[in-house]
């Protein structure tokens, strides 16, 4: 847990509360720890708006005890989050809109809540850490649970939003210990599944949902190897993803994977496994936690997808928040539209995406 000394003898924090048992958790930590803890959930899709929060959330801010506000985040989140990631699909590119969500409008909305209700403090139940260095800046690190960590994710928060973040689960073992925690206090969602999904699409496919927003998107065009010879049909570029293999309708006698998507010849390029390695990439969105790069260029460990290894690379800073990475070893399926996040021992330095341009 943060290690700031408190702005407030309220010790007031709002904290983020999905219905899940990380969030619930985090909350009573809080309160343990001494915090006059605001609950609030974001309603961030579909559904007509109720200003009633969820039954599962209710529930859990009734065992603890707390007051519990509803954001109506609709609009705000298809227009900032859902249009950008099916414009990114309809490039060719394969995006996370969590990376970008968390600070533009998930960690935004608890800011602004928690100013209004006059709280220093926000919290999540994401699995990182932060902590305040020497020169002031605040830096974000790993969990101690490596195997839950969820700091990637959380790369392109600003020092504005870190400097007041509370993150309770950074300092746990293990999610067994989340759990014991949830049951010693009798929440009702302690045995609860984690979800998988991304939070627009509970217990469905992406390709779905593209179907029903970007119809016009999707046009069959030519699935090409990669001496441009068509050999297939494919069914519109943005059902498809660096790297994959199943869908492709093809019957070639040897498997053939997802290389490229090419918007402006509406190509799919394919070919074997070994086309998907690749031993540098660009990047563009380059940000880092701390303001800086810890030099123009530097070595450090990247992670290439969210719960990928981690690998030793070398970063060169280029113009426009722009880098090329050459990694030590040759990585697989590197994604335009994904994040590479770069660690330095357990701190998280910064990120950008791998762009289109070789």
């Amino acid at each position: 847990m943060h290690t700031h000394p408190q702005n407030s003898p309220l010790r007031r924090v709002v904290v983020g509360m999905s219905g899940g048992v990380d969030s619930a958790v985090a909350a009573a930590l809080l309160l343990e720890a001494g915090f006059e803890v605001h609950g609030v959930t974001l309603q961030l899709w579909q559904a007509p708006f109720i200003a009633e929060p969820p039954p599962q959330v209710q529930a859990i801010a009734d065992a603890l005890q707390l007051p519990l506000t509803v954001l109506d985040l609709r609009e705000r989140f298809f227009r900032e989050v859902v249009v950008p990631w099916m414009e990114e699909y309809a490039r060719g590119r394969t995006p996370n809109p969590c990376v970008s969500c968390n600070p533009s409008l998930k960690f935004a909305a608890l800011l602004e809540t928690a100013d209004r209700l006059g709280a220093p403090w926000i919290a999540t139940g994401h699995y990182a850490r932060v902590t305040v260095e020497a020169d002031g800046s605040v830096a974000l690190r790993q969990a101690r649970a490596l195997q839950r960590d969820q700091s990637y994710m959380l790369y392109r928060l600003s020092q504005a939003q870190l400097t007041r973040l509370q993150l309770p689960l950074g300092e746990v073992a293990d999610k067994a210990e989340v759990r014991a925690h949830a049951a010693r206090l009798g929440l009702p969602n302690a045995g609860q599944s984690d979800s998988q999904d991304l939070c627009f699409l509970k217990g469905g496919d992406y390709r779905m949902l593209l179907q029903q927003l970007l119809p016009e998107r999707l046009t069959p065009g030519p699935i090409v190897d990669r001496s441009g010879r068509e050999i297939g049909r494919h069914a519109g570029l943005p059902l498809y993803t660096v790297g994959q293999r199943s869908g492709l309708g093809l019957a070639l006698g040897t498997p053939y994977y997802v290389l490229e998507l090419r918007p402006q010849d509406h190509a799919l390029v394919v070919g074997p496994a070994e086309a998907l390695l690749r031993t540098a990439c660009r990047l563009e969105n380059l940000t880092f936690v701390r303001g800086a790069p810890p030099a123009p260029g530097f070595d450090a460990e990247a992670r290439i997808r969210y719960r990928a290894a981690r690998t030793p690379a070398h970063l060169e800073i280029e113009p426009d928040q722009r880098a090329r990475v050459t990694f030590e070893t040759p990585q697989r399926g590197l994604a335009p539209g994904q994040s590479v996040v770069f660690y330095s021992g357990d701190e998280v330095l910064g990120g950008g995406l791998i762009s289109s341009e070789r």
